[in-house]
Order: C-alpha cells, then sequence, then structure tokens
C-alpha cells in the first residue's frame, strides 16, 4: 500500500483581489520505503507541495492519503498530531533551539506524548548514539559543526519512529564533503530501517542519492523517473 496517495491536489492562495494557484492538479502516488527527490525552479509549486505533504498546510481541492488516513480536511490541532506521529521533518537551517543541548533538542518531540522525562532522555541518547553524536549529548548548536548540527536535527525527526521523512534542503547551508556525508547517512537509513524519505532540493547531485526523482512546474508534475535516467515520463 502506499504509504502517500495524492488525487487532484490544488492549492489556491488569495492575495487581496488575486488568486494565484500554486499547485494545479497533482496525482502522485509514493510507497513505503521510497527515497524520493523533489525538483523545480523557484515558484514550481514544490514548497507548496512539500507544506502539503508535511500536513503543514492543507488543500484547496484533492485529496491526501497518509499511511491510510484522509488528512485533506484536518483541523489544526488534528494534523499537529499527525505530524508528531507519522512526519519527521529535516530543514536546512537545522532549526535546533540554541542554547539548549543536543539532547535536550531531541527531546522535544516526545514532550507531546507524555513519556517520563527519564525515557525521554534514553530514547534521545539513543537516537544520537545512531547518528554518530553519542558523547555530545550535553554540547549546545554553537558548540557543533553544521555537520553535526544537522545529525542533531535528523536524530530529533527520527526519535518518534516515523514512517515519513520529509527534509527540505538539508545540505543547503554544509559544504560539499559535510552535504555527501549526511546523504550517504540518510540512504542507509532508507536501506536499512526502510523509512520512506521525501527530499526536495536543487541541486542535481543531491538529487542523484535517491531512486526517484520528481521535476515539478508551474504546480505540476512534469517529470517522474529515476535521477539518472537521461528521458522523463509524465
Amino acid at each position: 500500500m502506499a504509504l502517500i496517495e495524492l488525487a487532484g491536489i490544488r492549492k489556491t492562495y488569495s492575495l487581496g483581489e488575486i488568486s494565484v494557484e500554486a499547485l494545479r492538479g497533482i496525482s502522485l502516488s509514493i510507497e513505503k520505503g521510497e527515497f524520493v527527490a523533489i525538483m523545480g525552479p523557484s515558484g514550481s509549486g514544490k514548497s507548496t507541495l512539500m507544506n502539503l505533504l508535511g500536513c503543514l498546510d492543507t488543500p484547496t481541492e484533492g485529496t491526501y492519503t497518509l499511511d491510510g488516513s484522509d488528512v485533506s480536511r484536518l483541523g489544526r490541532d488534528e494534523l499537529a498530531v499527525i505530524r508528531n506521529r507519522h512526519i519527521g521533518f529535516v530543514f536546512q537551517g537545522f532549526n535546533l533551539l540554541p542554547r539548549t543541548s543536543a539532547l535536550e533538542n531531541v527531546e522535544l518531540p516526545m514532550l507531546y506524548k507524555g513519556l517520563p522525562k527519564a525515557e525521554r532522555r534514553r530514547l534521545a541518547a539513543e537516537a544520537l548514539e545512531r547518528v554518530g553524536l553519542g558523547g555530545r549529548e550535553h554540547h549546545q548548536p554553537h558548540q557543533l559543526s553544521g555537520g553535526q548540527q544537522q545529525r542533531v536535527a535528523i536524530a530529533r525527526a527520527l526519535v518518534n519512529e516515523p514512517p515519513l521523512l520529509l527534509a527540505d534542503e538539508p545540505t543547503g547551508n554544509l559544504d560539499t564533503k559535510t552535504s555527501v556525508e549526511i546523504m550517504e547517512f540518510l540512504t542507509g537509513l532508507n536501506r536499512t530501517v526502510g523509512i520512506t524519505i521525501v527530499l526536495v532540493t536543487h541541486e542535481p547531485d543531491i538529487a542523484r542519492f535517491s531512486r526517484r526523482l520528481i521535476m515539478v512546474r508551474d504546480g505540476l508534475v512534469v517529470g517522474d523517473r529515476h535521477p539518472d535516467e537521461g528521458g522523463m515520463h509524465a
């Protein structure tokens, strides 16, 4: 069964008297365990699509089924529950709390689950160990390199064991060597744990780490292929 099923998704924003159609009827299926990259020029709709996939926004028309549940018309509180249980987020800017330890940053998603403090600490420490940051639990972000900060962000995204990881330009603030290390880690995670990864990037070299490339332009999916294939099929 598909983890993500989009059918006829449209998203229209009203700017005063002007309506802007950011997505113009996207239908898309992503199976469990896939590693998908989404690319497109500025203004193509890829960020809007990512927000919808992450339940940060809802479509104007169409249906979005996530892990068997229609989340298209849920309210804000219901979407927050879905995000906490089903989705891990990794962003370009890391989004770590600045004067907070790595351990405490990773604990954040578990606060909503009501887990005891000792259990949160244990799971957060295990998540940091998994991303290669064992022994750095009490370092604050300014004491870590960019790559280490992104690993903390990945540990935070994974600590609730979501079926879906959304990564929005996760290497945008990293040098080439560190970018490759982060992408190799995500690739290994996808292969060994089986987590579904959807990645937004504007860099072809980063997209090549995925096993499927979806091209978006003018609010439509205009291509769907393997990153190394020369052709494109809609």
